[in-house]
């Protein structure tokens, strides 16, 4: 019987695969009659079975072939017989030639067939023949060679990864997995599975052993299967060594004549890209990724369905990054102002939950903050993540600096790992494969999170935590100057956590000369007018900056009071500028900025920026013309006595006996219209609001007046938090008192400083000083509310100090007659509840008060003489 069909596949040099050429699907298996080859065996090859089986597959795989066969062996069903190609070549005859078959010794014992037995005669032939010329199996021993079955240790890979190499396509399991034979030498063959480098492709139908149960193929898997054995199934061809899957398989590009098979089965929708692999393969990916691209854009078989990705027309975007979250994520903004929270494109900082990367984090943060915080970069939006119930929804991107990527940078420094995506995720970083080799060598480097160490982390002292450790700190701080360090935290415009590394230490910095207004604690709190305008500035301009600090002070909460440059220019001269904080000048003075401030505001006024949209300019006149006439601070000693006389009233007289005044005439007034308006607006119902938050020091309220309910602008001096009690300072009287928080209103402001500068002026007695027994104090201050309260007094400004922001006046009662050496000051000390200072300030001993304080020292012994008030048991002056 005789039959045509298609050569599939060799398994050895007498045995053959047969397909149908009709239909591939089904075959047969053929032998060669009265010959006998050498075994191909896992467990070993016999001697020149290899070259056997090669001389048969060479001659005949892939080609039409008449088969005849001449008998079946019962028990197995196994045909065997003879067969001839179409140019004429008959087997067995040419493989026993060729020496390559032996005819088998019982070979026509049971045949009486003249025809068999001639032809048994002439393969017998052809064997002596073979034998005497020494071919095929009759050459030596020379035939054995050595099969190994796995590849060992990394041996292998370090001597033959990147190589090319020969290699025989022994079976194909799937269209990615093969088993190949490689032929590295003459007497060694490597025989193992191997994956087509770059893709996965659909799995086939697989039976599980221990079960039985048939695993159905995946859709194509069938497909990919018949593609690759059509091109590959026992082809001699190149194989590119790779590298090596974690389960010890090959990984290699398979290369046909006509090309990688890896970009044909992408090509043609059989497969996908195996982004695990792109750390092999290098820039030889991106054929890979442009050959499945070219599939899906025509929705090929895996691909049916695809929707390319929108993308953001392609235009790059030019922003500012304005706050580094973490190593993987970034805070930008456009020339607009509007800012956009992004992610790296496929990369990940270190994990929380990692040991390995958990103590890299600040360091890789700190990485990418010096590379791009405040910088200029180009973002190319690759896609977007939808909202989770851990993440919130995110653009992902790519950032580049001057033409470097910088999620590749960080990959390099072993700062970040590569995110493995979904195959059907493509909101990637369009060089993904260049940072997954990246990766790979930050590994073989042992770099960052792959050393296998922690990092040594900086560790910052926190010496604002109080007073006590600030002042400890300052003595250091003090004698440097344009002290290096980081904005770490901005609190307000003016208050700021800075990290000095070189110091290890972090202080809370709060700008010198300015005043800023307070923000709201929460991003709809209004907090003061122009706050959160001021924090704003403070984030876009100073957050996580490097910066350097000039430290002058501290305060009593162990705040460092100075100066912050943002890149070498003061940030309070910036605020002020903007109408953001205005200038405190006492602090201004004595951080030696108040000239460079003044301008600043003068400025900010001019142009009505900020706080001063409102400015009257007249109010101003009123204040320099004050400022004209106060002593410079340089000035000790008073040559000529001033002549500024101003009608007062004394508001209040606190503890200590400093006294708190009202100037009688331009400022009264406005006080007396501001206060009808105010008392208008608390009456209102609709203006009855709490405060939206614990009032904070420093903060400025409406504060309803215990003794006639009244309300009056005040400033918060200090806080109880569990009694929910505030300390309040009425800003035009001086008085101050402990109110619930309940009778505090936010100062609405229509209401402040800005409209009207708080009203109470602080001032002393000059040449006198109160005694410091508490019974005699209370006494004094008695006397003083005595003589002063509901009268409108002269006072003679003497000396105004900047530094203390404290006026030393002589107060005349204009309707007491006595004389002109009558002052409330001679008054008091006659009483003998004060006396003349010991040690005289330097304007105090000045030549033109002379005459006046041997008056009082007169006055004084007067009192003393007489044994009035605290001189009632002697003179104390001696003790």
């Amino acid at each position: 019987m005789s039959f045509f069909a298609q050569v599939k596949s060799v398994l050895s040099g007498d045995t053959l695969i047969l397909a149908n050429p009709k239909n591939p699907a089904v075959e047969r298996q053929f032998s060669l009659a009265y010959v006998t080859a050498p075994r191909l065996s896992k467990d070993g090859d016999e001697p020149y079975a290899f070259q056997s089986r090669e001389f048969l597959r060479e001659l005949t795989l892939g080609k039409p072939i008449k088969c005849t066969v001449l008998y079946t062996i019962p028990n197995s069903g196994r045909e065997y017989g003879i067969a001839q190609l179409q140019d004429g070549t008959e087997l067995p005859e040419a493989a026993v030639k060729a020496g390559w078959l032996k005819v088998r010794e019982d070979a026509g014992r049971k045949d009486d067939s003249e025809e068999i037995l001639d032809r048994l005669d002439k393969l017998r032939e052809f064997e002596t023949q073979a034998k005497n010329e020494q071919k095929g199996l009759h050459a030596g021993k020379d035939g054995f060679i050595a099969v190994q079955n796995d590849l060992g240790g990394p041996d292998f890979l370090n001597q033959w990864k990147g190589k090319t190499v020969d290699a025989v396509i022994e079976k194909v399991i799937s269209g990615d997995r093969l088993l190949a034979r490689l032929l590295l030498s003459d007497k060694k063959h490597y025989q193992v599975m191997t994956l087509i480098a770059g893709i996965r492709t659909p799995s086939t139908a697989r039976t599980n052993p221990s079960t039985g149960q048939t695993q159905p193929a995946e859709e194509y898997g069938e497909e990919a299967k018949r593609f690759v054995e059509t091109r590959l199934l026992q082809r001699k061809l190149k194989v590119k060594i790779v590298g090596a899957s974690p389960q010890g398989q090959l990984v290699a590009t398979i290369i046909h004549p006509n090309g990688n098979i890896a970009e044909f089965l992408l090509q043609d929708g059989l497969a996908r890209c195996n982004d695990f692999h792109s750390v092999f393969l290098g820039p030889d990916m991106a054929a890979l990724r442009a050959a499945e691209k070219k599939a899906q854009s025509a929705q090929l078989r895996l691909h049916k369905g695809h929707i390319a990705k929108a993308t953001a027309g392609g235009k790059d975007l030019d922003v500012t990054v304005s706050k580094i979250v973490g190593a993987d994520t970034i805070i930008v903004r456009n020339k607009a102002g509007e800012e956009k929270r992004l992610s790296l494109s496929s990369i990940r900082g270190p994990r929380t939950g990692e040991p390995s990367e958990a103590p890299w984090r600040e360091e890789a943060k700190e990485f990418l903050r010096k590379k791009v915080i405040g910088k200029h970069v180009r973002v190319s939006i690759d896609g977007s993540k939808a909202a989770t119930d851990d993440f919130e929804a995110r653009d992902v991107a790519t950032v580049t600096r001057d033409g470097k990527n910088i999620g590749l940078m960080l990959v390099q420094e072993g700062y970040a790992t590569v995110i493995r995506h979904r195959k059907d995720d493509t909101d990637r970083a369009p060089n993904y494969d260049e940072l997954l080799a990246a990766q790979e060598t930050a590994k073989e480097e042992k770099k960052g999170i792959w050393s296998g160490k922690s990092p040594k982390i900086k560790q910052y002292t926190d010496m604002s935590e109080s007073a006590q450790k600030a002042k400890l700190q300052l003595s250091t701080l003090s004698r440097q100057k344009k002290v290096p360090g980081i904005v770490d935290y901005c609190k307000s415009g003016s208050r700021f956590t800075v990290l000095i590394p070189r110091e290890a230490v972090k202080i809370t910095l709060v700008l010198a000369g300015i005043r800023a207004p307070r923000a709201g604690r929460t991003p709809k709190e209004q907090g003061e007018p122009f706050g959160n305008e001021a924090l704003e500035l403070a984030n876009r301009r100073c957050n996580q900056r490097d910066c350097e600090i000039d430290v002058h002070d501290i305060d009593k909460v162990g705040g460092f009071i100075g100066d912050l440059y943002i890149g070498r220019e003061s940030f309070a001269k910036i605020l002020v500028e903007e109408g953001l904080a205005s200038v405190h000048q006492y602090s201004a003075e004595k951080s030696g900025n108040a000239a460079e401030l003044n301008a600043a505001e003068k400025r900010a006024k001019e142009a009505r920026k900020g706080m001063w949209k409102d400015w009257d300019p007249s109010q101003d006149a009123v204040e320099e013309e004050e400022t004209a006439q106060a002593a410079p601070e340089t000035e000790l000693t008073i040559r000529e006595k001033r002549n500024d006389y101003r009608d007062i009233v004394i508001t209040n007289v606190d503890a200590n006996g400093k006294l708190k005044i009202q100037e009688v005439g331009q400022g009264t007034a406005a006080l007396t219209t501001l206060m009808n308006e105010f008392k208008k607006f608390h009456s209102n119902p609709a203006n009855k609001k709490s405060l939206p938050d614990a009032p904070k020091t420093g903060e400025l309220v409406a504060a309803q007046f215990t003794a006639d309910g009244e309300w009056y602008r005040a400033r918060v001096r200090s806080n109880d938090r569990s009694a929910k009690v505030a300390e309040v300072v009425y800003i035009d009287y001086g008085n101050s008192e402990k109110q619930p928080w309940s009778k505090l209103r936010p100062l609405d402001a229509q209401f402040g400083v800005q409209k009207l500068k708080a009203q109470a002026i602080d001032a002393s007695l000059s040449f006198v000083q109160l005694p410091s027994a508490t019974h005699y104090l209370d006494e004094a201050i008695n006397i003083i509310y005595e003589l002063t309260e509901g009268r409108q007094l002269v006072g003679s400004f003497d000396y105004i100090d900047k530094n203390e922001g404290l006026s030393y006046i002589t107060i005349y009662d204009p309707k007491d007659a006595k004389g002109p050496d009558s002052s409330l000051n001679r008054e008091i000390l006659s009483t003998g509840y004060a006396l003349v200072p010991l040690k005289l300030k330097a304007w105090e001993r000045s030549p033109v008060f002379e005459k006046m304080l041997a008056t009082y020292r007169q006055a004084q012994e007067e009192a003393k003489q007489a044994r009035l008030g605290m001189w009632e048991y002697g003179d104390i002056t001696e003790d």
